[in-house]
């Protein structure tokens, strides 16, 4: 049975950031947490006879900044999965934190609610950096938070951003040194880019040009290996067996529920002929009209049979390892053949690589991922 998750969205931050393309939105003086934590848990209850007789193997609080929500509210909804939908026993339960908006005491708290793992967006342990991106938390803050985090006992992710505005690879590199002093379980490393609708798109700061930040990438990816950090995803390192399972299951293709203001769902299923089908679902986006209506769910459609292959490439290609030629078939419903194109043209090109059991990108095509699923769009 195809491994299933589920994604709560906690859509309010403190401050929006100046990069920040995500569905989030700056809090109210009172946050209507009761009254979204209720909207949460009938959104779990109308989906969970979508998938009845399946249990949840991985949680992910995303935002948004979900340490807004107190450790009873975060239970509430972990125990709720759990009655309405069934987790397994070693259901690993993700929450973000922003470093300048939790105490460090109820770290552990969380831990008694029922998290397995926290997701730290520490950016930089730059000051005049964490200033240009607009952070709400200092250095020395982020510190704190992420000894506090690991002291509680669960895994921590601590999430560090490179090429940021007038950054240089000196600086990068100490940005990455002071994260694996840490030394916390798993390190995701992204490139700060300018996206449409932010603040930073409509001002571009001054960034390092193309090059400078190629060479701030590697520099610091062998910084992470010669620490002990294995790269098993395009921006994401962890220790062994400390892998982010959650995020493991985006990339393998495998379903997850969303609830949440702006939260997105996929659920295999299969047709009246017995193929397999890949549902997608999305709520009510802004979270006053999520909170307002009574319907929340505004898209509950198929994926196109011709747009499958895509969005597992999508997704598969990104693990440094790629996937399991059978995965295609049992994810889609497409069975993997090398002797047809796309996949025919990849191999003579030099962009990935055949084994008996597995297909990766080459390290010539993990530059070019673009292009690699590009190929595989409906009509190219």
């Amino acid at each position: 049975m195809i491994p299933l998750s589920l994604y709560v969205h906690l859509p309010w931050c403190v401050r929006k950031c100046p990069y920040c393309d995500f569905n989030s939105h700056r809090a109210p003086a009172q946050i209507p947490r009761r009254d979204y934590v209720e909207c949460l848990l009938e959104d779990l209850n109308h989906d969970a006879e979508r998938v009845a007789g399946r249990t949840i193997r991985s949680i992910f609080f995303g935002g948004g900044t979900p340490s807004l929500f107190s450790p009873e509210e975060i239970g509430r909804i972990i125990e709720a999965a759990s009655e309405m939908v069934g987790t397994t026993p070693s259901v690993e339960v993700t929450l973000e934190a922003n470093p300048g908006t939790v105490e460090h005491s109820p770290f552990a708290e969380y831990v008694s609610a029922g998290v397995t793992r926290f997701s730290l967006g520490v950016q930089s342990f730059n000051d005049t950096m964490l200033r240009r991106l607009g952070r709400i938390h200092g250095s020395s803050e982020a510190s704190r938070a992420v000894e506090s985090a690991l002291e509680s006992g669960a895994q921590v992710n601590l999430d560090l951003m490179y090429a940021l505005p007038e950054q240089t690879q000196s600086e990068a590199l100490d940005d990455m040194a002071r994260a694996i002093e840490l030394r916390p379980d798993h390190i995701s490393h992204y490139q700060l880019t300018l996206e449409p609708n932010t603040l930073f798109a409509a001002r571009p700061p001054p960034l390092p040009d193309h090059d400078s930040a190629w060479d701030m990438q590697e520099a610091c990816q062998q910084v992470l290996a010669e620490a002990g950090y294995q790269h098993y995803e395009v921006s994401a390192y962890a220790l062994p067996d400390r892998q982010c399972r959650h995020n493991v299951n985006y990339w393998e293709f495998g379903d997850y529920l969303g609830i949440g203001a702006g939260a997105h769902g996929k659920i295999s299923h299969t047709d009246s002929n017995g193929g397999l089908r890949v549902l997608r679902t999305l709520r009510e986006k802004h979270p006053a009209n999520y909170l307002r209506k009574s319907e929340r769910l505004i898209q509950s459609n198929d994926v196109a049979a011709s747009q499958l292959e895509f969005e597992f490439v999508l997704n598969a290609l990104r693990l440094v390892r790629g996937f399991d030629k059978t995965l295609l078939a049992e994810r889609t419903g497409i069975a993997f053949d090398s002797q047809r194109a796309p996949w025919k043209q990849l191999l003579i090109d030099g962009l990935i690589e055949e084994t008996a059991s597995h297909i990766r990108t080459s390290t010539r095509g993990a530059s070019f991922l673009d292009d690699i699923t590009g190929r595989f769009l409906a009509g190219t």
